[in-house]
């Protein structure tokens, strides 16, 4: 819905409402923040016998993010990806072997770490999900 008809059905919704159209149009800028606006995470994992690692690529919808996944990876691995909105950031490894096996993931949001989560064992997940930093 285009912004013009979004600001017209907010002000008739609050039509009968204290609120003025200020806050009306306030509020369709918070939206379209947040649900357009892109970010870059950096998802980092290490670790031994990790088998997989699935993440949040940037593709799909904020509320159904597609899933890509990596078998077999080369670590340490590294991989900075471009979200948009509230797409919330997610790395999960899996590793699971009969000599054991320890995983650990990390993800980065401008420099600063946003989640970090370790696992070991003969299976073993670090699953890293965060809340996307543009709703913070």
């Amino acid at each position: 819905m285009n912004r013009t008809i979004r600001a017209a059905v907010c002000a008739v919704a609050v039509s009968g409402l204290t609120l003025g159209l200020s806050a009306c149009s306030d509020a369709v800028d918070a939206v379209d923040k947040a649900t357009n606006e892109t970010y870059e995470v950096t998802y980092e994992v290490t670790g031994k016998n990790v088998d997989s690692i699935d993440f949040h690529g940037g593709g799909g919808k904020a509320t159904e993010p597609k899933i890509e996944t990596v078998q077999k990876p080369t670590l340490p691995w590294k991989k900075t990806v471009t979200l948009r909105g509230i797409m919330p950031p997610a790395v999960m490894p899996v590793a699971a072997d009969i000599t054991g096996s320890e995983v650990s993931c990390k993800i980065t949001y401008k420099g600063k770490v946003i989640k970090e989560e370790k696992g070991a064992g003969l299976a073993a997940a670090a699953g890293c999900i965060a809340v996307s930093p543009i709703v913070e």
